[in-house]
């Protein structure tokens, strides 16, 4: 999987890392963050949206990514944008 790597979390320090990348072959964005706590996941398990089941599925995850890091997941996103324009 070729990754973009995007940006790291400026205030990183040891065993802190919310990292984003965009993966290039599949098109999508990679974030890597801070695990929700239980009071979190459950919140987020708990939403009713039309079409889509309650809970959080197996194979996925909620995780935390600090607001600082808003314009790394722009530039992501642009970077999306940008090769789904080439495609």
């Amino acid at each position: 999987m070729p990754l973009q790597f995007i940006g790291i979390d400026p205030n990183t320090g040891d065993g802190e890392s919310p990292t984003v990348w965009v993966d290039e072959e599949k098109n999508e964005l990679v974030l890597q963050g801070w695990k929700a706590d239980e009071e979190l996941a459950a919140e987020c398990a708990s939403f009713e949206v039309p079409g889509h089941a309650v809970g959080i599925p197996g194979h996925e995850a909620v995780v935390r990514i600090p607001a600082r890091m808003t314009q790394m997941i722009r530039e992501a996103c642009d970077a999306l944008d940008e090769r789904a324009h080439l495609a």
